[in-house]
């Protein structure tokens, strides 16, 4: 039986905590999963709970897959206790390591993340890169397979990495059973990408506040740098440099994530069609709308859709 060891550090989320129980325990035998802390005392959880376990960190020395569940932003560090740091050390060689949210930052504190691909909680991307520039982060996805380390984002993605190994360890018939059992989808499609709200510019900033105002009130229509410009009164080059300096970003980049944006709230909100919705967001055609939503946050309309629907859908999806 496939050993899962979870260590439960200070200030761990609750939530996430159980994921590795719920999920591989639901697998019928295949999988035994125990609970560890660093020292086998009790841990405050960042909710109103204690976690007391029966085991210490010696039971990492029998793990086949340890799971670091993540905990209280409020602790997060370059460095590690010489406590946490020993309980690591007693992994075996070989053992997969698996990391949920800010997991990942007490793998990189380890130094085993140096030089090699991991993802965390896209909020916490930067914290991240700052605390540790050697790591490859992509803040993108909803988890990162690198052999024998893996990493996930914030919270229900350890969901989405427990299943993934499930499946990769008996196969697509096993996770779909779990994930059925679990009620959760057996495979997100996208990453983190989808859940980032991407705020709009203060339409009260100077330069061409006014004129980008003006493009998101017709956002159905073509809108070349030229008539931009001439909206602003300014030269088509003059414009350019001035929206990219109040921006950060060309004008044409900024109008396909306007769409974008509208786009997905035309899915989220309303009962219209993909092609519709490609016309009313400026994309023109379905299948424009399809890369492009693709491009921006990996996943298809219909299956934004199908995540986000905030009611019940009255027309069907073409």
């Amino acid at each position: 039986m496939h050993r899962v060891v979870v260590l439960a550090l200070e200030g761990v989320y609750p939530f996430e905590l159980g994921i590795a129980h719920r999920v591989f325990a639901t697998t019928d035998q295949l999988y035994e999963v125990i609970t560890c802390t660093v020292d086998g005392g009790v841990v405050r959880s960042d909710s109103d709970v204690t976690v007391g376990v029966s085991h210490g960190p010696e039971a990492l020395e029998s793990a086949d897959t340890v799971i670091i569940p993540p905990f209280s932003m409020s602790l997060i560090s370059a460095d590690l206790s010489p406590a946490v740091r020993g309980a690591l050390a007693r992994i075996r060689p070989g053992a997969r390591i698996v990391s949920i949210c800010t997991g990942a930052f007490v793998l990189a504190a380890a130094g085993l993340l140096d030089g090699r691909p991991a993802t965390t909680h896209w909020a916490l991307a930067e914290t991240f890169r700052t605390l540790f520039p050697g790591v490859r982060l992509d803040p993108d996805v909803l988890f990162i397979d690198d052999g024998d380390i893996l990493t996930s984002a914030g919270a229900a993605s350890g969901i989405d990495v427990c299943l993934y190994l499930v499946r990769k360890d008996h196969g697509s018939a096993v996770a779909n059973s779990v994930a059925r059992r679990c009620v959760v989808p057996p495979w997100r499609d996208g990453g983190q990408a989808q859940f980032i709200e991407q705020p709009v510019h203060d339409a009260s900033t100077a330069g061409t506040a006014a004129t980008r105002q003006w493009a998101l009130e017709h956002l159905d229509r073509q809108m070349p740098l030229a008539d931009l410009a001439a909206h602003a009164s300014m030269s088509p080059r003059t414009f350019a440099r001035r929206f990219y300096a109040e921006t950060g970003t060309s004008p044409g980049r900024w109008l396909i994530q306007q769409r974008v944006h509208r786009a997905r709230q035309l899915l989220e909100e309303t009962d219209l069609g993909i092609d519709r919705i490609a016309a009313d967001a400026g994309f023109g055609t379905a299948a424009s709308l399809r890369q492009h939503l693709h491009a921006a946050i990996g996943v298809s309309p219909v299956s934004y859709r199908r995540t986000f629907r905030t009611r019940e859908a009255g027309a069907e999806l073409v």
